[in-house]
């Protein structure tokens, strides 16, 4: 009952012999043995955690993120184009926010209620 059961076979017995004789094989099989494991579940918890987070993203985040994938498009656009740009800069600046037409972009912000700034004190 002494030999375990991969005791008892040829291959085992050879990685053994190798080992023993072979320093260089010896240190590529502690590598296989253990380094590589380890790379392997790093990169395993990442991709996890990516997969996590996905999942919890609710449809206001992504949403958003539509939103925000759109207007870049429509500025690269502009950029494109070589169109003047700089009212969404001047705009940015005032605290304002541009519209999708260019004719009537800048469009001023929305100041709180008081009764809406009330309720986000408490």
């Amino acid at each position: 009952m002494s030999q375990v059961l991969w005791e008892k076979s040829e291959t085992w017995r050879w990685i053994v012999r190798k080992t023993r004789d072979s320093r260089p094989f010896f240190i590529a099989f502690a590598t296989v043995c253990g380094v590589v494991p380890g790379v392997i579940g790093y990169f395993w918890e990442i991709l996890d955690g990516i997969i996590v987070f996905l999942e919890k993203l609710t449809d206001r985040d992504q949403m958003m993120g539509q939103v925000n994938r759109e207007r870049l498009a429509e500025y690269l656009g502009e950029l494109q184009r070589k169109e003047n740009t700089n009212d969404r800069y001047v705009a940015a600046l005032r605290g304002e926010t541009l519209t999708r037409n260019p004719y009537v972009r800048i469009q001023p912000v929305p100041k709180p209620s008081s009764t809406e700034a009330e309720e986000q004190k408490k």
